[in-house]
């Protein structure tokens, strides 16, 4: 078994405390041996019986990517009505995506009837397939990170529009649109704390 030392720990520690949800990114391209990169790292993610649920479409064509960002422009409409007052002034002050600059989109799915794993410890617990992805994601995240670029998760879309104008198969359900590229700047502090929208909580591990 491969043992870890100190400085593999401290690396992890920090490469968590940065990750960051990057909004403001550079345009420069990303290069595609990079990319191959980022694609494998990603396979490395644990998924529930082997399932391997991801599905991830690079969104290229600018009609497409002009669609999308339409169904952000309605959906953050829609959103931000619900808030009232200074909390309002304050969403909209929010920069909520990475849609104008990203070099890279990423539209991820989520397989929700997989040949793999044969359906082994999902038969109670279905959602443990959309847990998969989340994890790839995040292994995605980190793997971006730590080459220097930057990932935001853009979640203010309409599943039910994303999938068809896409052309996905009816199985796969819409997790999330992922911006990646070089950031503009790097911070050590979360945007939605430097904006004084929220801070972290720290729900405890409660005893029972």
């Amino acid at each position: 078994m491969t043992q870890f030392n100190d400085a593999d720990r401290d690396t992890l520690d920090r490469i968590l405390r940065w990750r960051r949800d990057m909004r403001h990114f550079r345009t420069d391209p990303v290069p595609e041996p990079l990319l191959e990169e980022l694609h494998e790292a990603m396979e490395f993610s644990p998924s529930v019986g082997n399932s391997r649920p991801w599905r991830v479409i690079r969104v290229e064509s600018p009609d497409l990517r002009a669609e999308i960002r339409a169904d952000f422009i309605r959906c953050n409409a829609e959103a931000a009505a619900r808030y009232q007052g200074t909390q309002r002034q304050a969403y909209d002050a929010l920069k909520l995506a990475g849609l104008d600059r990203a070099p890279v989109w990423l539209a991820v799915f989520t397989e929700t009837d997989p040949a793999e794993g044969h359906g082994l410890g999902r038969a109670t617990m279905p959602a443990t397939l959309h847990q998969s992805t989340a994890m790839a994601i995040h292994t995605l995240w980190l793997a971006a990170r730590v080459r220097g670029l930057g990932l935001g998760m853009v979640s203010i879309l309409d599943p039910a529009h994303i999938g068809p104008l896409l052309r996905v198969p009816e199985s796969w359900e819409f997790t999330a649109l992922l911006c990646l590229g070089w950031p503009e700047f790097t911070d050590d502090t979360p945007l939605l704390h430097r904006a004084g929208w929220q801070a972290n909580t720290a729900p405890g591990w409660e005893k029972r």
